[in-house]
């Protein structure tokens, strides 16, 4: 919150203690942003795109996020990626190292 910038192939990781439904908003975020809801596996779930700085629209994830990962908007296209594919990171993945697409 707060941000008036983000370097490009930076974000902020959100680890939960429990998996379930997860809803994040805008509200005192200045810039757009591509939130992913992730699953324990590490597996992106839902992907929304280009969120509105400033919004208290509520964002749901679905019932399966575990983790949360905001990088700013484009990121995503920019990189094709998409729900389905696995994120990799040593607090979500700790015994997996192989790369799967």
């Amino acid at each position: 919150m707060y941000r008036k910038s983000l370097e490009e192939l930076s974000g902020m990781l959100f680890i939960f203690d429990e998996e379930g439904e997860k809803k994040f908003w805008m509200k005192n975020t200045f810039i757009p942003l591509d939130i992913l809801f992730i699953d324990k596996n590490g597996t992106i779930k839902k992907i929304e795109m280009n969120t509105i700085p400033l919004s208290e629209k509520l964002i749901s994830g679905g019932k399966d996020t575990m983790y949360v990962l905001e990088l700013n908007a484009g990121i995503t296209e920019k990189f094709k990626i998409e729900p389905g594919h696995f994120i990799f990171h040593t607090s979500i993945n700790k015994k997996n190292t192989e790369c799967h697409f």
